[in-house]
């Protein structure tokens, strides 16, 4: 008798059972994760320590109220648009370009009219900004 042994079959490795568990362990590893929510940060904004204050020659200084008042080199606005707050601050600068505007914010002050004073200043064409600032020691009085 002869027996004819037939053609054998290559081992085949099946990936589908190998994909379920990684899906499987995917799935938990989502489901048990915690993730931070930004909204819940608090934040303590830095005192920067400067030096002496410098004085520019051609500056014009905005103040913003803790309420969202606007004051161009202490003349208080009646509007709090971008509009008014442009034209204020073309007419501070007489049309000059190269002025500096310096924003001196209450710390309490919402952050939109901050915004709304760099916005202003853009439209007019005044890109010189920074921003006035005390020390940590004028910050402990």
């Amino acid at each position: 008798m002869h027996f004819r042994h037939g053609a054998r079959d290559e081992p085949e490795i099946n990936l589908i059972p190998f994909i379920d568990v990684l899906l499987v362990v995917l799935i938990f590893l989502m489901l048990s994760t915690t993730y931070s929510k930004f909204t819940e940060m608090q934040l303590k904004l830095p005192v920067a320590d400067a030096d002496a204050q410098r004085d520019y020659p051609k500056e014009v200084i905005v103040a913003v109220s803790a309420d969202g008042r606007y004051s161009i080199n202490k003349n208080v606005l009646p509007d709090h648009s971008v509009e008014s707050v442009a034209a204020a601050l073309a007419a501070a600068s007489n049309g000059a370009k190269d002025n500096v505007i310096i924003i001196s914010a209450d710390a309490m002050s919402p952050h939109q009219a901050v915004i709304t004073v760099m916005e202003a200043a853009r439209r007019v064409g005044l890109m010189q900004i920074t921003f006035a600032t005390q020390s940590a020691a004028q910050a402990g009085r």
